[in-house]
């Protein structure tokens, strides 16, 4: 049997950032052959993700990142907050911007983690990550805008890293994309997004489900009221339902004297043309 020097388990310490005793195991395990011990960590990763899978993974951040003429937000996921503020964590946070950049397609966790980028997936990143912090890791969520006629993307996140939202404005030319007003107004709007949790655009975007779970509520509320003003009755509290969790409709949290709509509409106007808001998207940890 080999033996196992200091050296070699510092040199393999090095390269998988794996704790003396791990490298020392996978070593021996190994008899010293350092890429069979580095591929004994790794499938120490794949066995800790199947043993986790069941797990929650309520804590992590929203990552973003923005080209030219597109922008993609995602989520990376872990089980506690110790292991978000830890190293290998913060690494996993670092990479994942770069594969971000690198992906193409609109959305899915799973396009992340089959990006490559110099010859190595994400996959294979977070399984590596995994055997380092033993919890389990994984791309919550993904998704990616790209314009494709006058208009801009506008992200933002949370000053806590756990919530973050992305919005696309089409408009009538570049000029009035690229002003300061629409800008400005592009950023508060993402900002809005976050702290409202709209459910979608308007209210053709609402799932047909949900609205009537939301009248069946209201209707238990006003059974006991006569007949002929039951229906005006929940018909004004989908209203205001709507005007609560549609973004066009909802107050804006900067100046609730104005609705969304009127707020982009000035901004569009101050920038010398006309714009509407095509889809947006909010990811949140937790």
């Amino acid at each position: 049997m080999t033996e196992i020097s200091a050296l070699m388990v510092m040199k393999l310490r090095k390269i998988s950032g794996q704790g003396m005793m791990d490298c020392k195991k996978a070593l021996a395990e190994a008899n010293g052959d350092i890429e069979q011990a580095m591929e004994i960590l790794r499938k120490k990763g794949l066995a800790t993700l199947a043993r986790r899978a069941e797990r929650e993974t309520s804590e992590g951040i929203v990552v973003c990142a923005e080209g030219d003429k597109w922008a993609s937000l995602a989520t990376l996921c872990c089980e506690t907050d110790f292991v978000a503020r830890s190293d290998p964590f913060r690494e996993l946070v670092d990479a994942i911007e770069d594969y971000v950049k690198k992906c193409t397609s609109d959305r899915g966790p799973e396009k992340i983690l089959e990006t490559s980028v110099n010859g190595k997936k994400y996959s294979d990143i977070i399984t590596e990550a995994v055997s380092k912090t033993g919890e389990k890791l994984q791309v919550g969520d993904y998704e990616r805008y790209v314009l494709r006629g006058p208009g801009l993307i506008s992200t933002y996140v949370h000053f806590n890293g756990k919530v973050g939202a992305m919005v696309e404005i089409e408009t009538d030319s570049e000029t009035t994309a690229t002003s300061e007003a629409l800008r400005r107004a592009a950023a508060d709007i993402a900002m809005h997004i976050t702290a409202t949790k709209p459910l979608a655009l308007d209210e053709n975007g609402i799932d047909a489900t949900t609205i009537e779970k939301e009248k069946a509520i209201f209707a238990e509320q006003v059974k006991n009221k006569p007949a002929n003003i039951i229906e005006k009755i929940i018909e004004g509290k989908m209203k205001k339902f709507y005007a609560e969790n549609c973004l066009l409709r909802q107050l804006f949290v900067k100046d609730d004297s104005k609705t969304v709509t009127q707020v982009l509409d000035e901004a569009a106007k101050r920038g010398g043309g006309t714009a509407k808001i095509k889809r947006f998207v909010r990811f949140e940890v937790g």
